[in-house]
């Protein structure tokens, strides 16, 4: 393997053929490079989805109310379904595995918010505490609405990240007021949201407060929840416990999907991953039908090689050259060009994947669903397993041709 002579010889037949040699490992680099890029941008739509799942707690139950669409015990469809506050305590105590749970009221409407000579539109919205393990939100200011504030509908507010800057630019808003269309709020916390630019622009009040000053009664537009460390199957039970609940309650057929409309994030988590899982496999399908190609070309110039060599050959095994020698020798050529333009196709790739992963974070682009391309070691040392053995499949055929060379055929080869 290390015989300074073979790799001479080696070197002398490459250069002897720089054109067919090229061409033959850029056939090869080229497939490498493809498949880097093929994962890499895979990887960074996996990231993509990974990210926006992650701007909410990724075990969560949200329901919302709808219209039955189903006759149910002498009631006709098209009634409406109101979630209302005694449906907290009930889910809380029937639904095994919850974990925390929340309720929310939007306060529908153009909501001018003003502090001091400053004003501007935003959401305004009616939680109860729990909503900070539903949402993910970080704390960055202050405080959060507590059970205090729920017990007592006190008129406090926290804000996100982009009302603050919006009003009070940079100004710490903790323990001032602010006017929401008439109706004055303490401010008692700041949040930072993970999540687009909307989720940073919302006003958040205790529920009881909304409910009681936009005359809402008990009726909320939603009801979340998350299922602690429940697997993709345990949150399926409890999705269909819950409707089974609710449709009790509520008096409508449990197979009924439009009464109530629920949403798994497990479950549809889970749904992306193994998408992603499959298309991994399809890009590494496409990359080694691509790599397959270039190996072909190395396999054909190295059958050109036993060819144009068919007299050295013969020269050789006359002079007492075993096969398993003649062999070696084509086969490390074969592997030599194969690694070489494999490992520069390979590094020419991860490059071109990190300058795209730069240039999203220097220039902050907003890409939606693609987030921090990358190819993780995994990926290199399979790619480096698959180029080698691709060399040694590659050389191995026509070496095995030159390795039967009959000596007495081939001195006769003009």
């Amino acid at each position: 393997m290390f015989d300074i002579d073979k790799w001479q010889e080696i070197l002398f037949t490459i250069r002897k053929n720089k054109l067919r040699t090229f061409l033959t490992a850029f056939s090869v680099a080229w497939g490498i490079f493809m498949l880097m890029i093929l994962l890499g941008f895979g990887s960074g739509l996996q990231h993509g989805v990974e990210a926006d799942f992650s701007r909410n707690a990724m075990n969560t139950l949200w329901i919302f109310p709808g219209r039955t669409s189903e006759p149910y015990r002498g009631m006709k469809p098209g009634r409406n379904i109101s979630l209302k506050n005694e449906d907290l305590t009930y889910l809380k105590e029937k639904v095994n595995g919850l974990e925390h749970i929340t309720g929310r009221f939007y306060c529908w409407g153009e909501f001018v918010v003003r502090y001091k000579d400053r004003y501007s539109s935003f959401d305004v919205t009616g939680i109860t505490p729990e909503m900070i393990f539903i949402e993910n939100q970080t704390l960055l200011h202050g405080r959060y609405i507590n059970k205090a504030d729920m017990d007592q509908r006190r008129k406090v507010t926290i804000l996100g990240t982009k009302v603050v800057e919006n009003l009070f630019g940079d100004e710490n808003p903790v323990g001032k007021w602010i006017d929401v269309r008439g109706i004055p709020y303490k401010v008692v916390g700041v949040y930072e949201d993970q999540g687009d630019e909307g989720e940073k622009n919302r006003i958040f009040i205790p529920l009881s407060t909304a409910q009681l000053a936009y005359n809402a009664k008990n009726r909320l537009h939603g009801i979340m929840y998350t299922m602690g460390d429940a697997t993709v199957k345990e949150s399926r039970v409890m999705e269909e416990n819950t409707r089974k609940l609710l449709a009790a309650k509520h008096q409508f057929s449990p197979d009924d999907t439009k009464a109530v409309f629920i949403w798994n994030s497990t479950e549809n988590f889970y749904k992306f991953i193994s998408l992603f899982f499959g298309i991994r496999i399809f890009l590494w399908i496409i990359g080694i039908f691509t790599i397959i190609a270039g190996i072909v070309g190395v396999s054909n110039i190295m059958l050109i090689i036993v060819k144009d060599r068919t007299r050295e050959i013969g020269i050789r095994k006359a002079l007492g050259a075993t096969p398993n020698s003649i062999v070696g020798l084509f086969l490390q050529e074969s592997i030599l060009i194969t690694v070489v333009a494999g490992y520069t196709g390979l590094i020419t790739g991860i490059a071109f994947i990190e300058a795209i992963k730069w240039a999203l974070n220097e220039f902050a682009v907003d890409a939606p669903y693609f987030k921090d391309p990358d190819i993780s070691i995994y990926t290199a040392v399979a790619a480096t397993i698959l180029l080698v053995i691709s060399g040694a499949l590659a050389g191995y055929f026509p070496a095995r041709k030159a390795a039967n060379v009959n000596p007495i055929v081939a001195l006769k080869e003009e």
